[in-house]
């Protein structure tokens, strides 16, 4: 990192949401509460489509993932946010900030790819669905899987390694409960010009490229469905993709709230209360989205907990 009359960046101070004393409490189990909910609405998702036979297909293996990647994302901001909160700090080392960014950008491009695979996937199950079983096969599936690991985790290097290069001012705190890149990058005394095309060619690449190929794939399946003549045909060609294009919306909708509050130089509080829903609210209510929509994943849930009531009750018999 350059150094010259800029302070030695060791750590970054994290504002986070607010600093009135009497909303701690409140603020750490309202946290604490959404992150519990979310790990275990996802750990269910992923135990469900491993215990059940009838979930090996593509579309449970990729959202087993999705799941996997939801549980990375709010891992890599929310414990730190409550460690804060709970040790009444806002300090967070200069490794511990990179090593965020890295991760958040990970697992939100792991994300994005997983979804536009998805929606690869409805596509070719609603508009070839006698070549589907040939296209879909279990190698090409985890080959799509693999792929989109590999990407996230080489293609988050690029925006993490820019900050490696800049120095920072004096003032050196965050507006955010994490280390958003955007944020961080307003720090800075360096010249940013390569650091934002970086940022920017990356987010095209691995962002605005998926996007592109999940609004392709449903403009295929749209159409698709609109030949079909009977609307119970209809009805149920739509509702194979509906907690998919839920899910899509959310996630993108709440992402794009995000990237537009930055760009429009709103208050950081706006910006903050954006990323909220992006980080938090969209992981948590995944599984619910997919729970509540297909009736599968509700049957393999329910012998999930059930299995899990009868090992609870042998272990109370033995502590007891």
């Amino acid at each position: 990192m350059e150094r010259g009359n800029q302070t030695e960046t060791s750590n970054f101070v994290l504002l986070g949401f607010t600093d009135d004393p009497d909303l701690q409490s409140l603020l750490f189990g309202l946290l604490l509460a959404m992150y519990l909910v979310t790990v275990l609405g996802n750990l269910l998702i992923i135990l469900a489509v491993i215990s059940d036979s009838h979930l090996h297909t593509p579309m449970y293996f990729l959202l087993s993932n999705l799941s996997l990647a939801d549980i990375g994302f709010t891992s890599t901001t929310i414990p730190k946010a409550l460690r804060n909160i709970h040790t009444h700090s806002k300090g967070i080392t200069f490794a511990g900030c990179i090593s965020q960014i890295y991760f958040f950008i990970l697992f939100g491009c792991q994300d994005n790819l997983l979804l536009t695979v998805m929606a690869y996937d409805r596509f070719v199950a609603i508009c070839h669905p006698l070549h589907y079983v040939a296209i879909m096969n279990p190698q090409v599936c985890l080959l799509m899987a693999l792929g989109s690991w590999l990407v996230s985790i080489l293609g988050a290097l690029p925006e993490t390694l820019t900050i490696l290069r800049l120095s920072f001012c004096t003032n050196i705190e965050i507006p955010h409960f994490f280390c958003d890149l955007t944020e961080v990058l307003k720090l800075t005394c360096s010249e940013k010009l390569i650091s934002n095309i970086v940022v920017y060619t990356v987010a095209i690449v691995l962002g605005v490229f998926p996007l592109t190929g999940i609004l392709l794939s449903y403009s295929q399946i749209f159409s698709s469905i609109l030949r079909i003549s009977s609307d119970r045909g209809k009805y149920k060609a739509f509702s194979t993709c509906g907690s998919h294009l839920l899910v899509v919306s959310l996630f993108y909708g709440t992402g794009l709230a995000v990237n537009l509050s930055s760009l429009a130089t709103l208050p950081s509080r706006i910006s903050l209360m954006a990323s909220v829903m992006y980080t938090m609210v969209t992981p948590m209510l995944n599984p619910f989205i997919y729970s509540l929509r297909n009736r599968d994943i509700k049957v393999a849930l329910g012998r999930v907990l059930s299995k899990m009531v009868p090992l609870s009750e042998r272990v109370d018999a033995c502590l007891s």
